[in-house]
């Protein structure tokens, strides 16, 4: 189900893509501005496992280093079929963790110095093993995608603002687009916004799935539920430690929102809400024979 959700939403991004571009700028346009946005998402995708670990200043270790932390990685890579990933520790008090890597051959899982404080060994093993189901799900590539597609309607909506200033809308008859000024500027702010909303959805859709897929790996939905619960509440109690900039850029990749919001704010959320992830995860473990946690 997850994974025709996502489907969907992504075809609906390329449909808003093809028909914004040739409202705005015409096929011309539309392919412009994918080719640009596919050219800064595809380096940030290329090179994801040591942008975003040299960005909070992540820490590699071994099985010498850190014996427990690397045996968990391991174990839980075997079972679900992988390569060993590269493991780091992030210097940073808030308790979280994110995986990230192009392939299952190029992977990295990283947790912060926080998350090995609060949480215990079992509840450890469900968040990574939650991460891994990321990189076997390939979700750094689908985020990548829609990232893409979101970028390429921004972009064009960007391109149609600028060619009103400059009367740039004088062709726009001949290619087909057509509308009044009015409608244009709706949709050079109404498009962005929805192409946003999309990427948000297909970002909390690949977390239900690899809440889903990391429970199976370890055998254990409660384990996560229970790290689930904790890590909401360490994320609001101890910030992340970044820049704005940084943070937005990366939120979508941490198990738990580092940027937690209510109300309209969850709608621009890359988490789904956090009482329906652990709903999910205890309706798993009952059809599984598991008691419910306290």
């Amino acid at each position: 189900m997850n994974t025709f959700r996502t489907t969907i939403l992504l075809a609906v991004l390329t449909a808003l893509l093809v028909w914004i571009g040739d409202m705005f700028g015409g096929r011309q346009g539309a392919i412009l501005a994918l080719v640009l946005a596919g050219g800064m998402n595809f380096f940030s995708y290329w090179f994801s496992d040591k942008i975003v670990i040299k960005m909070y200043g992540g820490q590699e270790v071994t099985a010498q280093d850190d014996p427990e932390l690397y045996g968990l990685v391991q174990d839980l890579a075997q079972r679900a079929g992988l390569p060993m990933p590269k493991v780091y520790v992030l210097p940073q008090d808030t308790p979280n963790a994110f995986a990230t890597g192009r392939n299952a051959e190029h992977a990295a899982v990283a947790v912060t110095d926080g998350i090995r404080r609060i949480l215990n060994k079992r509840e450890l093993t469900g968040v990574l093993g939650h991460e891994l189901t990321h990189v076997k799900n390939r979700d750094i590539l689908v985020s990548t995608i829609a990232a893409t597609l979101a970028g390429a309607i921004s972009y064009l909506a960007q391109m149609a603002q600028w060619a009103m200033i400059f009367g740039g809308n004088r062709d726009r008859d001949e290619e087909g687009g057509g509308g009044n000024i009015f409608g244009l500027i709706v949709m050079m702010i109404v498009a962005p916004i929805a192409a946003m909303l999309i990427q948000m959805a297909v970002s909390r859709s690949r977390e239900y799935g690899a809440d889903e897929g990391g429970a199976k790996v370890t055998g254990d939905p409660l384990a996560l539920a229970s790290a689930l619960r904790k890590l909401e509440m360490g994320a609001q109690n101890i910030p992340l430690e970044a820049n704005n900039a940084t943070a937005n850029a990366t939120a979508h990749m941490f198990i738990v929102n580092p940027l937690t919001g209510r109300g309209l704010a969850s709608l621009f959320s890359t988490h789904p809400p956090m009482e329906e992830r652990i709903a999910r995860l205890e309706a798993m473990a009952g059809k599984m024979g598991y008691a419910r946690a306290s």
